[in-house]
């Protein structure tokens, strides 16, 4: 299979296929990205993505992954888009701040198990930079070099946020009303209920 960077080799010197090719790869990660933080323009912030990356194809010099440099920019999009709809013109910090403290309520993700549902709440409870890692780290399955990139810190520091946002997670999931049995579920089984909740993500649910 192509490689992205052949493939962005190929885009910068005129193939638009090879662009079209990159884009649909990516297209459905980049739309996970989205749809557990934002109430509607999920399919306009991918296109924001997208056409971002297009803007900017010449500036991406290769030190990281394409995938990388392509989440950060949806990272940069989904904060513009945030600070626009802030219901209070107080200073956007997604280090303290939840989807829920900015008033966002994603309803275009519906978990069909009980210990899916709990997560999904849990990580709309945390600060949305915490979200952000977990969700990188569960469904994309970024490593610890790779967060370090997009996050830009060491692969130590980032696998520490990594840490403290799994203890956060957990806290949050712990305050949910739900049975213990559910609760322990969730807690000891995040990979597999991340894995679930990525299937129906892939489905378009």
């Amino acid at each position: 299979m192509t490689s992205d960077q052949e493939l962005l080799a190929a885009w910068r010197a005129g193939d638009r296929q090879a662009g079209s090719t990159l884009f649909e790869r990516h297209f459905d990660a980049v739309r996970r990205f989205f749809r557990n933080k934002v109430d509607h323009q999920v399919e306009d912030l991918v296109q924001r993505t997208f056409f971002a990356c297009v803007e900017g194809r010449d500036r991406f010099r290769g030190e990281s992954s394409f995938r990388t440099y392509l989440f950060a920019i949806a990272h940069n999009v989904l904060r513009d888009h945030l600070r626009r709809h802030r219901r209070t013109p107080d200073e956007l910090d997604l280090e303290c701040m939840s989807i829920v403290d900015l008033g966002a309520s994603p309803t275009s993700l519906l978990a069909a198990r009980s210990e899916e549902r709990l997560l999904l709440h849990g990580l709309r409870k945390i600060p949305v930079a915490s979200q952000v890692i977990l969700e990188l780290y569960y469904w994309e399955h970024m490593t610890g070099p790779e967060l370090g990139v997009f996050l830009a810190v060491p692969e130590d520091t980032a696998r520490s946020r990594l840490r403290r946002a799994k203890q956060q997670l957990e806290a949050e999931i712990r305050k949910l009303e739900a049975s213990a049995s559910d609760l322990q579920s969730t807690i000891s089984g995040l990979d597999q209920w991340a894995a679930g909740l990525r299937a129906q993500l892939a489905q378009g649910r």
